[in-house]
């Protein structure tokens, strides 16, 4: 088992030295970035453009829905969202430390990205993973 927890997902990326953050592909075609590893721009179709970046902790809530069911051993509600990074990239995860209840959440909401274990799961050596979230910027 290691003290050092593993990615939840690929892009997720943890050094050994610093703190963890998300990677993205920007296209030096036209410039659009998105969340992930990618050889092919999804916005102008441009190929092997892509570059390695890493994306900004802070952006703003674009859409977001309050989810009452889902599968067995994840709790309910909870807040699945859209955000819009600082530098345009929409990216998909959960808002955490706000209350599910759209009195409470606004479009264009200031969040940041904060990394925090991904719900209590482990892998069949026991080591932990961290993964990424969305909370309100204070």
């Amino acid at each position: 088992m290691s003290n050092q927890p593993l990615p939840a997902v690929p892009y997720l990326k943890i050094p050994d030295e610093g703190s963890p953050y998300l990677e993205g592909q920007k296209c030096g075609s036209c410039g659009s970035t998105f969340l992930g590893e990618r050889s092919v721009c999804s916005k102008c179709g441009a190929r092997d453009q892509m570059s390695a970046v890493t994306l900004p902790n802070s952006g703003k809530l674009y859409s977001y829905s309050i989810v009452y069911r889902s599968f067995p051993g994840i709790e309910v509600p909870y807040i699945s969202a859209i955000v819009d990074l600082d530098d345009g990239t929409a990216i998909k995860g959960n808002l955490i430390n706000v209350e599910p209840d759209p009195e409470n959440i606004a479009f264009d909401m200031p969040v940041e990205v904060v990394f925090a274990d991904a719900l209590g799961r482990k892998d069949a050596d026991g080591n932990s993973y961290l993964s990424y979230f969305f909370q309100p910027k204070n």
